[in-house]
């Protein structure tokens, strides 16, 4: 892939400085933490290192350090690569569907100000949504596993917390003695799903404000009334909330490359950006509202910088969650029941040397064999270096 004409980095660096002072007062610190870590990722405000070649001898120029924040558009790869290759051992010999759980924009409000909880309800309200559906016997009768991947963004980087979830087609019969098969070519009704998804997201969202959990501020004031609360309530009940079911992905490998594009992102990457004049932010985006259009948008720098900071997660949000059999309680048990019934060969786990978390990284452009680092610098010692090139 060839390197970006712009990135979220050189925009931070040409007008961070203007962003922090118009919007600092609503700036957390999460968000503080990744303006820094953006701005100076791979810098010599990091500290550097020089890569090595054991095998040939191959020394490669001196490398600036990645920041590792997961917000990070740069920093995600490595992350996503170890995911995967973890993930690859739990596939099972069989389709995949891809069900996305989708708010209405009236909730919007109440997700900037109540992030944690909000994306809590939406994560539990969806994962019991698909539970409770597909155990019905009239629908599948059956206990699934579920992947949920949150996202918080749309292709304008405007809020849109949706659900992408991966699930195996099929589950385990209440007594384990069979894998039942679904009876839909798209895994369970929508309209079924939907209903089911509206009536718990409600039921969450009346307790979190009963218990005065909610932060009603801001453009959410009115809220803070509960009688502007139950009116909210009352109109969005009466709306079809949107539940999109794609039809089955092909074999396992399949659903593992195509999870790879929603995982360990952030609301855009750097090839998206297609110009950045020092004031204003032109990038491509997907227009889904007219037949997934590829549409170009420019913002001011300081707009641009404000949507993509909308979407910095708590401290410790966990955003790739796994329920029913994929649970991180019964994964490992019901993998290997799921496998028999499914007829599967059992898979060959790696050992110590090659598991997800032992694969080198980065290998020599000349022989191919492992890198490994042969000397580290800090940013201090950088600084009084001026001859290293980083190129």
């Amino acid at each position: 892939m060839t390197r970006p004409t712009v990135e979220v980095a050189d925009i931070l660096r040409a007008q961070g400085n203007r962003f922090v002072d118009r919007y600092e007062k609503t700036f957390d610190y999460q968000q503080l933490k990744a303006f820094r870590a953006i701005k100076n990722c791979r810098t010599a405000a990091l500290g550097g290192h020089i890569d090595f070649c054991p095998d040939c001898g191959y020394q490669a120029a001196i490398s600036y350090n990645s920041c590792r924040n997961r917000h990070c558009p740069k920093c995600q790869a490595q992350a996503r690569e170890r995911w995967l290759a973890a993930r690859e051992q739990e596939l099972l010999s069989t389709s995949y569907f891809h069900v996305v759980f989708t708010i209405p924009h009236e909730l919007n409000v109440l997700a900037m100000d109540n992030q944690r909880l909000f994306y809590d309800l939406l994560f539990t309200a969806s994962a019991q949504t698909l539970l409770e559906v597909a155990a019905d016997p009239e629908h599948l009768g059956a206990e699934i596993g579920i992947t949920s991947i949150l996202h918080t963004w749309g292709q304008n980087l405007l809020m849109h917390p949706h659900i992408h979830c991966a699930i195996p087609m099929g589950g385990l019969a209440p007594d384990h003695t069979r894998w039942v098969h679904p009876k839909y070519p798209f895994f369970l009704p929508v309209k079924v799903l939907s209903r089911v998804f509206r009536g718990k997201f409600h039921a969450g969202l009346k307790r979190l404000y009963r218990r005065k959990q909610l932060c009603c501020a801001g453009p959410a004031s009115i809220l803070a009334e509960p009688k502007q609360f139950r009116r909210l309530l009352r109109r969005l009940h009466r709306k079809d909330w949107v539940v999109y079911a794609k039809p089955a992905f092909g074999g396992p490998m399949q659903v593992l490359r195509y999870l790879g594009r929603y995982t360990h992102r952030i609301a855009i990457s750097n090839h998206r950006l297609l110009a950045f004049d020092g004031e204003h932010v032109t990038f491509r985006w997907k227009d889904y509202a007219h037949g997934g259009k590829q549409r170009k948008m420019t913002l001011i720098a300081t707009e641009f910088l404000r949507r993509f900071f909308l979407h910095v997660l708590p401290r410790g949000f966990v955003r790739i969650r796994h329920f029913g059999f994929l649970s991180n309680r019964f994964r490992a048990n019901r993998l290997v029941l799921c496998r028999e019934l499914l007829a599967m060969i059992p898979t060959v786990l790696p050992g110590p040397a090659t598991s997800a978390e032992n694969r080198p990284t980065w290998h020599c452009p000349q022989c191919g064999a492992a890198i490994v680092i042969a000397r580290r610098f800090t940013a201090a010692e950088l600084s009084r270096c001026s001859y290293f090139d980083s190129s």
